[in-house]
């Protein structure tokens, strides 16, 4: 049985939406639309945020339209690795929030691609950190759309939660009425 997704326990984590990669990824508008929801939220809800970058000098940094809605706070990660757990920075990143945030035992991913940096950071998030992982599929996605539904799938088949951005938003504010749910709304409609 999955655990809740809430605010207190849960981080996200954007993986390598970048310059030079977003353009060739299939619906990248969709992607990227629902990536500033699921930024917007989590600024709004105080839940922290881990983004990592492949190569960033080859492939470029961060689009610029999601760096704004980052918070400040959150550490990026340069990597060549295609799983960001490969990265010594990422644990470090990750210890530290943990250290500073309370128990964080589940991570919303979303980024690109899908069959590749998504799918093996996610499996070794549930082999090496013990971490529940909770997919935003339609934040995600492969230069071929047949790829990442193959992703999906095997993401599903090994336990992790694949739901659509809106659910983890849903999620992790928990209940209507709150002044979070009332300014959120507007990006939920």
């Amino acid at each position: 049985m999955y655990k809740t997704v809430n605010s207190r326990s849960s981080f996200l984590m954007m993986i390598d939406i970048q310059e030079r990669l977003l353009p060739v990824i299939h619906n990248k508008d969709n992607i990227l639309s629902n990536s500033v929801k699921l930024l917007t939220s989590a600024r709004e809800l105080s839940v922290p945020v881990i983004v990592s970058e492949q190569y960033p000098k080859g492939i470029g940094s961060t689009v610029p339209e999601l760096k704004p809605l980052i918070p400040d706070d959150s550490p990026f990660i340069e990597k060549t690795e295609f799983s960001c757990c490969a990265n010594q920075n990422f644990g470090d990143a990750f210890l530290n929030l943990r250290f500073n945030s309370g128990t964080k035992d589940t991570v919303i991913l979303f980024g690109i691609e899908t069959h590749i940096c998504v799918l093996a950071t996610a499996f070794d998030l549930q082999n090496k950190f013990n971490l529940n992982v909770v997919i935003a599929a339609d934040s995600c996605g492969s230069r071929s759309p047949e790829n990442h539904s193959l992703a999906l799938k095997a993401l599903r088949a090994s336990g992790c939660l694949v739901v659509p951005s809106e659910t983890v938003i849903y999620q992790l504010l928990g209940k209507a009425g709150t002044p979070q749910f009332k300014s959120l709304l507007p990006i939920l409609k």
